[in-house]
């Protein structure tokens, strides 16, 4: 999880392939209209995203519910959003790339082929509540290397395994 830009999709899909684990880059599950709107650099609001949420959440507990694990990358910003997803799972562990908006800029406007522009980070960290410690959630730096927060999730999916 994180604001666009922070790395989701390259950490998620060198921690999938460390744990052979299957993997879903959830803006695939977004709808026509929603992939429009963002790409006309209007932020979705809450109603835009909840069927988009909903579906994230339904896929997390087919593999859950069939004693699978999968890797997802989701923005996840609002504490609303993650609860949608685990479902209230203690099951799902969040990874969350966490940097400033000062960080994070520079790698969005490098970042070539996505239909979110640049200019809606500002929205992004205008939403993001950080998640609590009542949550299942890895903070990483932006910072670090994919292959160090692969290492850290491990770890930390060993401990939560146990």
């Amino acid at each position: 999880m994180g604001v666009s830009g922070a790395g989701k999709s390259t950490t998620a899909s060198a921690l999938a392939d460390a744990l052979g684990w299957p993997m879903l880059e959830g803006d695939t599950l977004h709808s026509d209209a929603n992939i429009r709107k963002m790409s006309a650099g209007t932020p979705l609001n809450d109603t835009d995203r909840q069927p988009w949420l909903e579906e994230i959440g339904r896929r997390v507990r087919l593999w859950t519910d069939e004693g699978g694990n999968g890797v997802v990358t989701c923005s996840s910003l609002k504490r609303h959003y993650r609860d949608t997803i685990s479902g209230g799972s203690c099951k799902v562990c969040y990874v969350y790339i966490q940097g400033t908006q000062a960080e994070i800029s520079p790698r969005l406007t490098r970042r070539t082929g996505h239909f979110m522009p640049s200019t809606m980070l500002d929205s992004q960290f205008s939403v993001l509540e950080e998640p609590g410690e009542d949550e299942t959630v890895l903070f990483v730096d932006v910072n670090a290397t994919p292959q160090d927060i692969v290492s850290a999730s491990l770890k930390v999916l060993g401990a939560l395994a146990a």
